[in-house]
């Protein structure tokens, strides 16, 4: 019969017994299940080790007491012959038997509890897992031991290196300050209390104020509309012109008449002016000023050395270009007919020119176009409507402006002109206003040399796009009270509004008494006596059209654009020839883009307004140039 100490020893044996896996694996062969574990004296219980066992580090007094019964199967390998154990039963568990106490730690490794600690293990085992067992192994009727390893223990953390990221700490939000009343204190209510006085009053004034701004605005608003100035009376058109034939347009009794010049209009245009039909022609309702090289008629060698070239058909005697030409002050001329001397030197600065190379003198390099209506129609007082698209090109210059009839006041520009429109023909990265501005102006002044134009001239962008990729519509707005040009829209003024019947030209020009000519000294006076507040403004005025190229008036400043000459050059026009490469290729091949194109013109002399002009009524939806006049 067994004692109590028996018997509880053997409940403690079966209390230590960790829980059996379902599956082993047996011993590979006779000499694995022969092969007995030596003692190893490197323990740190002082019982019995092994070699395949690896120092024990004790945790707490419970370890190795527990298996844990949710560890998955570890791999098993053959330690002896002994009879078929399971799993969890390693050579450790076999000294529980002897006589050398474990406690409180036990030796007693299972497999699920267990892992290795040590590379010794793992090199020992290393050949189970890199060969596969044969045949025999598995016929072998001896029993191994085996043993469980756990196999799904986290690895060792692995080293920080440059491809892998450091763990942030998480940082803890702030807690901000609650807004929530305190019910320790007295909440305030100053609506309960007693209203002060003054509040009602700072309220009334405080919206007061707030719709006297509203009622002044809309006051300003008011009159400020009515204030407008706007054409009043009634106009007649004066000319229709919807460019139906050549030679209704261009012959005898036509509309448009060609100037043919070689001068360069005071300008120092490199063009000369032709009445060719490659410069200026009429085709599917459109009219077109197309600049062309003078090269493509008389070749290039022609144009720099040995040839004199007399223009065809020169209009000197008609135009007498004494506007440009001239430098008389006060005299009237006019500009359609005059019995005035004949000035042989300018006839053959207009009518011809010689190309010499050691001189530096060459050919007109471009031809182009410069049509008028001197003869046709002219208004005084009215307004001028062009739907027009300019040119694109480095270098080209297209204008819709207005000279007067007669020079009544003298000579250019003491008789005034009228720049409805003026562009440049380089892109929109010129930095002095390419194709994406549009410019108007007045020129006036006492001399011929003493040009106001700074006074009275402005300019308008377009913001997305460029003028010489559709048409636009220029208007000239022109009575005894006021002047206003704009393009599309009166929104779009290029020009500021000049009120014509509050200031003179002379006090708005704020001239001198005395001007100094280098050693001479002049007496100013006003050329406008005689006229109106609106003088010189206050005539006859007709309409021109033209595309020209290059100058030497400061259109094209100097050193803007890789210009390719001086203005002060005496050789400009031969060094602007001389650099054909540069600009050249900027000019379209296609007409259409090189052109200056306007459609319809109409100059009607019939009454189409019988009340207050307070909107433009347009008589025709395709692009067209009319001029009313007031009747």
């Amino acid at each position: 019969m067994s004692t109590p100490a028996s018997n509880q020893a053997q409940d403690d044996s079966v209390q230590l017994t960790p829980p059996q896996p379902r599956f082993f694996l047996q011993g590979s062969s006779d000499a694995e299940s022969d092969r007995q574990p030596q003692p190893h004296s490197r323990t740190t219980s002082g019982a019995v080790s092994y070699v395949e066992t690896p120092p024990i580090t004790p945790r707490n007094t419970t370890f190795g007491n527990t298996a844990n019964p949710f560890s998955p199967p570890g791999s098993t390998f053959s330690f002896g012959s002994s009879a078929i154990e399971s799993p969890i039963h390693t050579p450790s568990h076999h000294a529980q038997n002897s006589s050398t106490s474990h406690f409180p730690f036990p030796d007693t490794r299972s497999g699920a509890t267990s892992r290795a600690t040590s590379v010794v293990d793992l090199g020992r085992f290393s050949g189970n897992f890199s060969s596969r067992p044969s045949t025999a192994d598995f016929q072998s009727n001896r029993e191994s031991t085996t043993r469980l390893r756990e196999a799904f223990t986290s690895p060792p953390p692995r080293p920080l290196t440059m491809m892998s990221t450091a763990p942030t700490a998480k940082v803890k939000p702030t807690r901000h300050k609650s807004t929530m009343l305190s019910s320790k204190g007295t909440l305030q209510k100053p609506w309960l209390e007693e209203r002060d006085p003054y509040s009602r009053v700072a309220y009334f004034i405080t919206y007061g104020v707030m719709l006297i701004g509203v009622a002044c605005g809309a006051i300003r608003c008011y009159f400020g509309w009515k204030n407008v100035p706007l054409i009043k009376g009634n106009l007649c058109l004066v000319l229709d012109e919807e460019f139906g034939s050549e030679e209704g347009v261009f012959g005898d009794n036509g509309t448009f008449f060609r100037e043919v010049d070689m001068s360069g209009f005071g300008n120092g245009e490199f063009e000369m002016t032709t009445a060719s039909s490659n410069n200026s022609f009429v085709k599917n309702g459109h009219l077109y000023i197309v600049p062309t090289l003078t090269s493509d008629n008389l070749g290039e060698a022609a144009i720099v050395d040995g040839y004199i070239y007399n223009i065809t058909g020169c209009t000197y005697n008609t135009t007498r270009g004494m506007e440009y030409t001239q430098s008389s002050q006060g005299s009237a001329v006019s500009n359609v007919v005059s019995d005035a001397d004949f000035d042989v030197e300018a006839y053959t600065k207009a009518c011809s020119a010689i190309s010499n190379a050691t001189a530096g003198t060459i050919i007109n390099p471009v031809q182009s176009a410069r049509i008028s209506t001197r003869r046709s129609a002219s208004i005084k007082f009215g307004m001028v409507e062009v739907r027009a698209k300019i040119p694109r090109g480095d270098w080209l210059w297209p204008a819709i402006w207005m000279l007067p009839v007669d020079n009544k006041y003298g000579t250019w520009p003491l008789s005034g002109e009228i720049d409805i429109m003026e562009a440049r023909g380089n892109g929109p990265s010129y930095p002095k206003q390419g194709t994406n501005w549009v410019r108007a102006s007045l020129n006036w002044g006492p001399l011929t040399w003493l040009n106001a134009v700074a006074k009275t001239y402005g300019a308008w962008p377009l913001r997305r796009g460029s003028y010489d990729t559709d048409f636009h519509t220029y208007v000239l707005e022109w009575t005894e009270e006021f002047m206003r040009i704009y393009v599309d829209t009166r929104l779009h003024h290029m020009m500021p509004v000049l009120k014509l019947n509050k200031q003179s030209f002379w006090e708005r020009g704020d001239f001198p008494p005395v001007v100094q000519n280098g050693s001479e000294a002049i007496i100013l006076n006003n050329p406008w006596v005689n006229g109106t507040t609106a003088a010189p403004f206050d005539e006859s005025f007709y309409l021109i059209l033209n595309v020209a190229a290059g100058g030497t008036n400061g259109w094209f400043p100097d050193r803007a654009g890789d210009k390719p000459w001086l203005d002060g050059s005496q050789n400009a026009m031969a060094d602007f020839w001389r650099n054909k490469n540069q600009w050249l290729p900027t000019w379209p091949t296609t007409v259409e883009d090189r052109a200056l194109v306007v459609c319809v013109l109409r100059f009607i002399k019939s009454l189409i307004w019988m009340t207050d002009v307070r909107r433009l009524i347009l008589l025709s939806d395709s692009d067209y140039v009319k001029m009313w006049q007031k009747c």
